[in-house]
């Protein structure tokens, strides 16, 4: 994945995003304590499975990722982009690294990885606001 598409990754996720919380008053309609459980559990199983030797293109994984793509959509349905852009966040900003690191050291690259084939691979992505990007 070369740089530029990485940062237009990141920008997606920006603009989507920004553009989310204005719609939503600030994702008022998110029960937040019930997605931080519902992630709390989700990367409990997927440490498991990265303790276990799974990849992150086997298919239980992409199935676990399938379940952290339904979460987020539950504050907007991301495009591909701004999903990938997700995962690039999760590995730049030292609090979310360490966040998702907390569970097991690996499982923000990890994530990030299986990420990315869910993006190659997966449906259910927004528009992405790129010309002439797949949908």
């Amino acid at each position: 994945m070369g740089n530029s598409y990485e940062d237009e990754c990141r920008r997606s996720m920006a603009e989507e995003q920004a553009k989310s919380l204005a719609e939503t008053n600030d994702w008022e309609h998110v029960d937040r304590e019930r997605v931080h459980q519902d992630w709390d559990v989700l990367y409990r199983e997927i440490t498991a499975f990265l303790d276990g030797g799974s990849l992150p293109g086997d298919e239980q994984i992409q199935e676990l990722v399938r379940r952290h793509f339904d979460i987020v959509s539950r504050f907007y349905t991301p495009s591909r982009e701004a999903y990938v852009g997700m995962s690039l966040f999760y590995a730049e900003d030292e609090g979310m690294k360490a966040f998702h690191d907390s569970y097991h050291p690996g499982l923000v690259e990890f994530l990030g990885d299986a990420i990315k084939v869910f993006a190659e691979r997966g449906s259910g992505f927004a528009p992405s606001a790129g010309a002439g990007a797949p949908a």
